[in-house]
């Protein structure tokens, strides 16, 4: 039997994400809590066990082979038509600050694999990313760049 339900294994896929680079930005954190609210995917679930999910997480992470561990127990609470899913909610997570970091690219490399997301399916769910977090320019030198 699973620590995780499938709810709590979406999570985790995304604060994994969010840990990744070593600092959970608030980006990234109100993303997260945003998804928990909206998506259909969550309808029902109890978001304090947002919270717990969040420290186990923290707590894998720290171990020599946490990655692995969550990895494990994503998948084994996670229905496979929910491995898309997956990993569309933690490519929306690195993308929501603006930038996606080597670490967070390794991760959701590991990911995709482990979660057996094909290759143009990944390409659709992080061009979708991309674009629903791109940000317009304030100021014209910042469209130059």
């Amino acid at each position: 039997m699973s620590l995780f339900t499938p709810q709590d294994a979406l999570v985790a896929t995304m604060v994994t994400t969010s840990a990744a680079d070593a600092r959970m930005s608030s980006n990234e954190l109100l993303s997260i809590d945003t998804m928990v609210r909206a998506l259909p995917a969550f309808l029902g679930y109890d978001a304090d066990r947002l919270a717990w999910v969040t420290r186990t997480v923290l707590d894998m992470l720290s171990e020599e082979d946490g990655l692995d561990a969550i990895i494990g127990m994503v998948r084994e609470a996670l229905p496979r038509e929910f491995n898309e899913t997956a990993y569309a909610l933690a490519c929306d997570v690195a993308a929501s600050d603006g930038s996606v970091r080597l670490t967070e690219l390794r991760w959701l490399e590991m990911l995709r694999h482990e979660l057996g997301v094909g290759r143009l399916a990944a390409a659709a769910i992080e061009r979708g990313a991309r674009a629903r977090h791109v940000r317009i320019p304030e100021t014209v030198e910042e469209a130059a760049e």
